[in-house]
């Protein structure tokens, strides 16, 4: 019945919808099998996309070719470039999405390539031979055959779900979940835990009173994520509304405490730390009398209401009086009330850098089911296995990112050499080269590299060097243009700078904190001649206000890439390093690394570690 496949995805969830049209667009056929048609790309938790750091990933997955960034241009109704006080490596990109539209569009998005073929069916064993696997076995009795197999399963594996002291199976609310492969992937010697995530209630937005909330509108110019030209920024928004929990609604929750699944042990699973539920909150923080609530509408044309910042698996009549004593809620009529559910996820150190397990070759783990959370985070481990699939497939060479280089790459490399015991979370603290790893470079960092393994498209590229030659002719004009002060002092006595006594190129003053070039708009004619658009202006003046930094981190990140090219003493014995942690000294015995490089590839090789050979690595020069 179904012919051989390249590569077979399981799961359609942001983490496989990536994976399905990376592969598949690099010329790989490709079959995604889901479990249900119509939720294919289903926001499960908050309609929403971007955000600190997650924004940075959304816009590297597009600069590679990936779609996360055209489809939530194209399903915004709000957006906001959150951070815009602080540093350009601190801005983010956040974009509120209509929930139907963003499912629909991926939909539509995965059906127009060519490639892709869809079985609306449920995984439950792997089929392996030789430790290699070689197609999958599927609930209603097939047995497909691929070259590689991708597993994205979300919180579907064994998924269990919490209302209260009630208990549920399901990887979704009213979703089965997906049984078998855990116990197959055990038995073929993986480690595996449980992890846990909750989800808030959704209300009838006609049930509340917006004029007790804050109004919180989208930007006055807002932006979009993908580079490309295939879409727009939003034209009209929605607005979100903020409003806060109290102490009677504390008090409320805590008389809940008692029936909660997290506080009576049958949640045994962590949960994320940086995302707390409504419980924790008021636990944690207890000496804080109120916790701010986003009411955050589910799209164009719906009543639904995500109440961002209620996550909770309390009973539903504890949820409902709790959220009727906040301001504007008080006659709230709640369509589904929150949830925690548990589900089983694979330490990630069981894989490489390109995300396939060790244990099993051709083998690909993507999203949740490696201790992540977050749509974005799963979405750029799909694009990063379904590139590697095709590409190992293909007999070609694989595709990893480095820290200095992406975001995504960051995130690999932590799950990889770190593991995760509780979902993951990206943050631009965690990224040491985050002056270069901006939200609005992602396309000279990465677009070329996605053009050159076949992702990114020849236009994708042309579009890059255009913006190249632009940025280039701004920054050259800049150093020698000057304005005349008569014109100019004005202008910066307004800004609070001091005034000029004599001519000073645009290069220069704009290198004083109080000046930015939208400052210079009244002189565009002389300042813009070029035509460059406000994101290519924005990148000119990022570049000569940041160059030091920007400069000493490229410099870092050289010194840390030649580094791992040092050949490794031989004959080391790793054994009696005892600097080294136990698990780095078994690992590094039994792989024998011959470079710095090789040996940071192994799972569990820390940065430690790391610093500790490179001492080995210099003494082999040096000798």
């Amino acid at each position: 019945m179904f012919s051989k496949y390249d590569i077979i995805v399981a799961g359609a969830g942001h983490a496989g919808c990536e994976a399905a049209a990376a592969a598949a667009n690099m010329g790989s056929k490709v079959l995604l099998v889901t479990m249900n048609m119509t939720t294919i790309g289903q926001m499960s938790c908050n309609p929403a996309m971007g955000g600190v750091a997650k924004g940075q990933i959304v816009r590297e997955i597009d600069a590679l070719g990936g779609l996360s960034g055209i489809i939530t241009d194209k399903t915004t109704i709000q957006f906001r470039m959150l951070n815009r006080s602080k540093g350009p490596a601190m801005w983010s990109p956040r974009a509120q999405n209509d929930r139907w539209r963003f499912a629909e569009e991926w939909r539509l998005a995965l059906e127009r390539i060519p490639n892709v073929d869809f079985l609306q069916d449920t995984v439950t064993e792997l089929i392996v031979k030789d430790d290699r696997v070689t197609g999958v076995k599927t609930q209603l009795g097939y047995e497909l055959s691929a070259n590689a197999v991708v597993l994205t399963n979300g919180t579907f594996l064994n998924g269990l779900i919490h209302i209260g002291e009630k208990q549920l199976t399901g990887g979704r609310i009213s979703e089965s979940s997906a049984t078998g492969i855990t116990g197959q992937l055990v038995e073929l010697g993986f480690e595996t835990g449980r992890m846990k995530t909750g989800t808030p209630p959704r209300i009838d937005g006609r049930s509340m009173d917006y004029s007790k909330m804050e109004e919180q509108a989208g930007d006055e110019n807002p932006s979009k994520f993908s580079f490309s030209k295939e879409t727009s920024a939003i034209q009209n928004q929605r607005s979100c509304w903020i409003t806060y929990t109290n102490d009677k609604v504390h008090t409320i929750l805590e008389k809940g405490f008692s029936q909660s699944p997290m506080y009576t042990g049958r949640i045994q699973g962590l949960g994320p730390r940086y995302c707390p539920s409504i419980e924790d909150k008021i636990t944690r923080f207890a000496d804080k009398d109120r916790h701010q609530i986003f009411i955050e509408p589910e799209g164009w044309n719906t009543v639904e209401i995500y109440v961002n910042g209620f996550s909770t698996s309390l009973p539903y009549e504890v949820q409902t009086e709790a959220l009727r004593h906040i301001p504007g809620l008080e006659n709230a009529k709640i369509f589904r009330p929150g949830y925690a559910i548990e589900y089983d996820y694979f330490p990630p150190t069981q894989l490489k850098p390109t995300l396939e397990t060790y244990l099993v070759e051709n083998l690909y783990f993507a999203g949740q089911i490696n201790g992540t959370t977050g749509y974005e985070e799963a979405a750029c481990q799909g694009l990063m296995a379904g590139m590697n699939a095709h590409l190992k497939v293909k007999e070609e060479n694989p595709f990893v990112l480095s820290r200095s280089e992406a975001y995504i790459g960051v995130l690999i490399d932590d799950l990889i050499t770190k593991g995760t015991e509780e979902p993951y979370r990206m943050f631009t603290s965690r990224a040491e080269f985050r002056t270069l790893l901006r939200q609005n470079n992602a396309d000279f960092r990465l677009t070329e590299k996605g053009n050159k393994v076949g992702l990114a498209s020849q236009e994708r590229l042309d579009v890059l060097r255009g913006k190249e030659q632009k940025i280039a002719e701004t920054l050259e004009l800049w150093k020698t243009l000057k304005l005349p002060l008569e014109e100019l002092n004005p202008l910066l006595e307004t800004k609070g700078t001091p005034l000029l006594t004599e001519k000073m190129s645009i290069e220069n003053l704009l290198k004083r904190p109080q000046l930015a070039v939208t400052d210079f708009a009244p002189f565009f004619d002389k300042v813009n001649p070029h035509g460059a658009d406000s994101e290519e202006l924005e990148e000119a003046e990022v570049l000569i206000k940041y160059k030091p930094y920007i400069e000493k981190e490229n410099q870092i990140a050289i010194k840390i890439t030649d580094s791992e090219s040092k050949e490794l003493r031989r004959n080391i014995d790793f054994k009696a390093i005892k600097t080294l942690s136990n698990e780095a000294r078994e690992k590094l015995t039994k792989l024998k690394p011959k470079t710095l490089g090789e040996a940071k590839k192994i799972s569990g090789i820390s940065q430690s570690d790391l610093s500790i050979l490179l001492l080995y690595a210099v003494n082999s020069d040096e000798n």
